[in-house]
């Protein structure tokens, strides 16, 4: 176990830019299927259930390895260099930055990218709809979580912190995503609502 550890250990040493990519990459197909799996193959009856739609599950694998992975990875390279040390006032500045400049960067990333692949008409419409909620719960789920990775991980362990915490987020943007725009019909949006309850 140790000789393992030591290995996956000097990988992420070795090529930090990879692993990074692959692992993103790894999460965002994995929040995606498994939101599917469990919306349309695990909770439906027999009769009502849906096949993955693989084309979406692709669309999240090009947004968390060739988009944000690049985007994390450089962020917190800059963000480390830039502010090192867990001084109190060190984590306040690095909280702040990476909520309110990084959070709403990747937020757009998210919203505008996905319905690009998508091939919507307008690409914003669901970045209008969707962003601040996204954000409250953002602050409300990455604050806390980021409080406790700049104080106690230590920089070549974070990628493995942000991996389990990104895996809940990616979980969370995954069921927001899929919840009915308030343009759509009132009755659709109920049953998306009620499809996603235990998403």
């Amino acid at each position: 176990m140790s000789r393992l550890i030591a290995g996956a250990r000097s990988v992420f040493q070795r090529h930090p830019f990879v692993t990074n990519s692959v692992i993103y990459g790894s999460l965002y197909v994995g929040a995606e299927f498994s939101q599917q799996y469990i919306s349309k193959r695990w909770l439906p009856p027999a009769a009502k259930r849906e096949d993955i739609d693989y084309a979406t599950v692709g669309r999240y694998a090009v947004m968390g390895t060739a988009i944000y992975a690049p985007t994390l990875y450089a962020w917190y390279k800059w963000l480390d260099r830039t502010f090192p040390g867990t001084l109190k006032l060190t984590i306040a500045k690095k909280l702040v930055l990476d909520q309110f400049i990084l959070t709403p960067y990747c937020l757009t990333l998210f919203y505008a990218g996905m319905s690009l692949m998508e091939g919507s008409d307008d690409i914003f419409l669901e970045l209008r709809e969707k962003f601040v909620p996204t954000f409250i719960r953002s602050c409300g789920f990455w604050l806390p979580a980021q409080a406790l990775n700049f104080l106690f991980v230590a920089p070549r362990f974070r990628i493995i912190y942000m991996g389990v915490c990104g895996m809940i987020w990616v979980n969370i943007l995954c069921w927001i995503k899929r919840q009915s725009l308030s343009t759509e019909p009132a009755t659709t949006a109920r049953e998306t609502s009620t499809d996603n309850v235990k998403a």
